[in-house]
């Protein structure tokens, strides 16, 4: 159907429902919405517009009220990229090492000149004047009334939800945009996507006792003594820099850090402050997750600057993931690794969405940025498709092909310093979306050869990404927030900011001999097979609790496996096989 034919349509409907009834009005209402939607076209063919239990519907947002959209503009030379960050990332690669500038990055990938005037000239053409866009040009955050936007974007109706005391604005329809603007954008940020509720990271010792001579939790000297860490290892190099990111109203107090480093970091030098804070800090208390964050990749990888990415929620109506990436597109200096202990079930983001932030991660990586996620505290996941049938469930950005996954650990006796098995929550499968990159075919499929017997095939993709890569202990530690100290803190959100402070310290080591930075080390970590980690060969995840595969999910093994990856860092021995 041609534009010219949908408004001769339109104006056909209007011209005869002068003489109609209230019944045939209704009817021609609804052709009238039909030929507008048919005017469009879904962006995000998968689109979820469901709303998670938590969030409750309140009422519909007024015309006026005020929303914030990020339209993701199409960007070129995406395979060209690919191709640079694997000889950017390879070892063996002449061009190992040799990153690009955030500049250059932007002059390979920024949109065409005509995706930019097409997008804004749409956007002009319905009073959209207030947007600002990032350095690398393939961003335009816009604000606008409801009214507006869902001119804009046919079908959508934005509608007000809350969870706890925090309000944003909704649409639980589809949306479309204009024909003419579909080849331009990948997907319109602030329509769908619930930020997800933060999860409780905390667990008991389940009933546990100390014995004598036996640490009571994991605190910094503890993680010193199991990874071979000595009190000299700590970073001494001007130009190097560590981050976390935070999100979900979750905020760290200065006063917390200092009291942390002073009850548990006293046997080696190290920071007490932040360096930099980019964004807003909230008010009220401390949250847990970034009181953890904060404390120990600045513990681990102890005397470097350090910078804390935070989202307070300014921009109610975005994704608050979405915003940070926002941030380093329009940063030249970031730090050269960054931790997150945040993520969303696959199954909840559109694919037009996660191949979008996919390209993000690649841009990192070509600047020689590591990224590090969480694996998760849910194990392999069980997702609910009918009454009889369950598969596992993966997390993103855990399963990006992009990103280093870090999977969790616990001692084999909790209360002393002794090898490592799998922490039963720690996240770990594969992925739904994304194939199985070329670095990691070699070692998972030895895993899917070797280990039986393994959970049903129709459980999960034997074909997709496999994570974590590496793993860290991820339970019994201690934290401090709001000036107490507590116990028995666990999550996949520990054993991350470790394994980033860790990688920190040898990027320290790489730049003090003139050698560039780690960058997106995947490709390298493969090459090692596990050389510098402690293999971590006993245990197995949680999974559905049903009568197929009784609860459990993947199982440690030897070499890399799907629930710790390659193992835990033994520092000396990783640092010297990445030193050259």
């Amino acid at each position: 159907m041609t534009s010219t034919f949908k408004t001769q349509s339109i104006g056909v409907v209007l011209h005869i429902s002068r003489y109609m009834n209230a019944k045939t009005m209704r009817i021609a209402a609804f052709v009238l919405c039909f030929i507008w939607l048919v005017n469009g076209e879904l962006l995000e063919a998968d689109q979820d517009a469901s709303v998670p239990e938590d969030w409750v519907l309140v009422e519909r947002a007024a015309p006026l009220e005020e929303v914030e959209l990020t339209f993701a503009l199409k960007q070129q030379n995406i395979n060209q990229m690919k191709e640079l960050l694997k000889l950017v990332s390879d070892p063996e690669s002449h061009q190992y090492g040799k990153y690009l500038s955030l500049e250059e990055v932007a002059d390979l990938v920024q949109p065409s000149q005509l995706t930019e005037k097409v997008v804004q000239s749409w956007l002009q053409g319905h009073g959209v004047k207030n947007c600002h866009t990032v350095l690398t040009r393939d961003f335009l955050q816009c604000a606008m009334t409801v009214q507006v936007a869902e001119a804009l974007l046919p079908g959508a109706k934005f509608h007000r939800y809350i969870r706890d005391s925090h309000t944003l604005l909704r649409s639980t329809s589809l949306y479309s945009v204009h024909e003419d603007v579909h080849q331009h954008l990948d997907f319109v940020g602030g329509v769908h996507r619930f930020p997800p509720k933060g999860k409780d990271i905390s667990k008991g010792w389940e009933g546990a006792r100390p014995s004598r001579s036996c640490h009571l939790g994991v605190t910094p000297s503890v993680i010193r003594s199991r990874y071979n860490l000595t009190a000299k290892d700590v970073g001494t190099a001007s130009n190097n820099s560590q981050a976390v990111a935070q999100f979900l109203e979750q905020y760290y107090h200065p006063a917390d850090l200092a009291e942390f480093m002073t009850l548990f970091a006293g046997a080696f030098t190290h920071m007490s402050a932040v360096e930099r804070v980019v964004g807003t800090q909230g008010g009220g208390k401390a949250g847990i997750e970034a009181s953890l964050d904060v404390e120990y990749i600045m513990s681990s990888g102890a005397n470097i600057s350090t910078w804390v990415f935070t989202n307070p929620g300014r921009h109610e109506s975005q994704e608050p993931f979405l915003q940070w990436m926002l941030l380093l597109s329009n940063m030249s200096a970031v730090p050269w690794v960054h931790t997150i202990s945040y993520g969303d079930d696959e199954d909840s983001l559109s694919d037009a969405y996660m191949n979008r932030i996919n390209i993000e991660f690649m841009k990192a990586g070509l600047r020689g940025i590591s990224m590090l996620f969480a694996s998760g505290d849910s194990g392999a996941g069980c997702r609910h498709l009918t009454k009889e049938r369950n598969t596992f469930r993966p997390s993103f950005p855990a399963s990006s092909p992009y990103v280093t996954t870090v999977g969790g650990t616990s001692f084999k006796n909790p209360f002393k310093v002794t090898y490592e098995v799998t922490d039963y929550i720690s996240g770990g499968g594969f992925s739904n979306v994304f194939a199985m990159p070329d670095y990691q075919v070699g070692a998972v499929q030895a895993y899917l050869k070797n280990v039986q017997p393994l959970p049903p095939q129709t459980y999960f993709s034997i074909t997709g990404r496999a994570y974590p890569d590496l793993a860290a202990l991820s339970d019994n530690y201690w934290v401090v927030t709001n000036r107490i100290p507590v116990p028995w803190v666990s999550g996949t959100s520990a054993s991350t900011p470790v394994v980033g402070g860790i990688l920190s310290l040898i990027n320290d080591q790489r730049f003090l001999k003139g050698l560039p930075s780690l960058g997106f080390i995947n490709p390298r970590l493969y090459k090692l097979q596990g050389k510098g980690l402690f293999d971590v060969t006993e245990g197995c995840h949680l999974s559905c609790l049903d009568d197929k595969v009784e609860g459990k999910g993947f199982c440690a093994s030897p070499s890399w496996d799907p629930v710790t990856g390659w193992g835990t860092p033994n520092y000396p021995v990783f640092l010297k096989a990445l030193m050259d």
